[in-house]
């Protein structure tokens, strides 16, 4: 059981092929992106509001998450 995200999801609904592109959309790195994605990482909370602030993703954090179990 654990926490994951729905970064892939997110990222090919947005419309975005690459990781890369969607890295540089959202201000992180590529690595640390994929670093998301992979559920290896989650990002900090910092990270997580501006990630999901109304210059990027624009929802709410909870719709990003889900519990594993």
């Amino acid at each position: 059981m654990g926490v994951k995200n729905r970064f892939l999801q997110i990222r090919l609904e947005k419309g975005y092929k690459f990781q890369q592109d969607f890295a540089k959309f959202l201000g992180v790195s590529q690595y640390q992106y994929n670093r998301y994605e992979m559920n290896v990482n989650q990002p900090s909370l910092e990270s997580l509001l501006k990630i999901c602030g109304k210059d990027k993703l624009d929802m709410d954090p909870r719709e990003l998450f889900y519990l594993d179990e």
